[in-house]
């Protein structure tokens, strides 16, 4: 366990217990990739060779690199379940079920009020939590602004924040939008950097500072206690080098890696169909 614990708004064990849930969400998608995995969705060869040849890298690292890149992909849903679960710990958050209480992501409420940059004083806001600042459409954007507007016609003593986990820059401002191509703007529908977030709702300005930086041992101390996160070793790269090998037929051990490559999309196709193996 960490010697000392000295953020006052979340205890080690309730910061500990969420990691914990964070990784065990990720589920089978952490496990190690074999060649059967990498190419579950068919990866696209011809980015492979032009990655590899534009960039100079080694076969080892294209592979390396497109592990990484699924991973980070199917692991995008499992970050925001942190960043959203996480206020489930914090006095006066309440964390809807998925799909529930009108699909809000996080429901803070503050009998004492709470006061917007403004001056203007709410007892609840509603938020809407994104992972990065460029990830809604103008439709979804659109979307999103009605509903806070609905909201606020409901409830005139609450604001309703867009959060959003990477923004541009710190900020909790007026969120100004299109909706049916007019230009659209209240000042109690907010966009708000995740750290202004945990400023509004724990009353300490580096708050979210605070989680960061105890969030990479609090990680190593799960993963060595709970043996949860261990990926084991990955083998894409040796059983396609093993594939190069069936398939070389005299070629260079690049060329015949080429080839592999090929086959993990183009396997059936005229030409290629002959290198298969059965």
């Amino acid at each position: 366990m960490m010697d000392k614990w000295n953020i006052n708004f979340i205890s080690q064990g309730d910061f500990t217990a969420h990691v914990k849930n964070t990784i065990e969400s990720f589920g089978d998608k952490i496990q190690a990739f074999d060649l059967k995995r990498l190419n579950k969705n068919i990866i696209d060869p011809i980015k492979l060779i032009f990655d590899k040849n534009m960039y100079g890298v080694s076969w080892k690292d294209i592979i390396d690199d497109e592990m990484a890149r699924q991973r980070d992909k199917s692991n995008n849903n499992d970050i925001g379940y942190f960043h959203q679960r996480f206020f489930q710990y914090i006095d006066g958050c309440h964390v809807p079920d998925n799909g529930t209480e009108n699909g809000w992501d996080v429901i803070y409420e503050n009998p004492k009020g709470i006061r917007l940059p403004d001056g203007d004083v709410v007892h609840t806001i509603y938020v809407e939590m994104k992972n990065k600042h460029n990830t809604m459409n103008s439709s979804s954007a659109g979307k999103t602004y009605i509903k806070m507007q609905n909201q606020i016609l409901h409830n005139d003593d609450c604001a309703c924040f867009l959060v959003e986990a990477i923004a541009q820059r710190s900020q909790n401002i007026t969120w100004g939008t299109t909706v049916d191509g007019a230009k659209v703007a209240h000042k109690k529908i907010r966009r708000v950097s995740l750290d202004r977030f945990y400023a509004t709702v724990t009353g300490e300005d580096d708050a979210f500072f605070q989680i960061c930086l105890v969030l990479p041992n609090v990680i190593k101390e799960v993963i060595q206690i709970w043996n949860v996160g261990d990926i084991g070793k990955d083998t894409a790269y040796d059983e396609l080098v093993q594939l190069a090998k069936e398939v070389s037929n005299g070629h260079s051990d690049d060329a015949a890696m080429t080839l592999a490559i090929y086959m993990l999309g183009f396997r059936t196709y005229e030409g290629f169909n002959k290198l298969a193996l059965d």
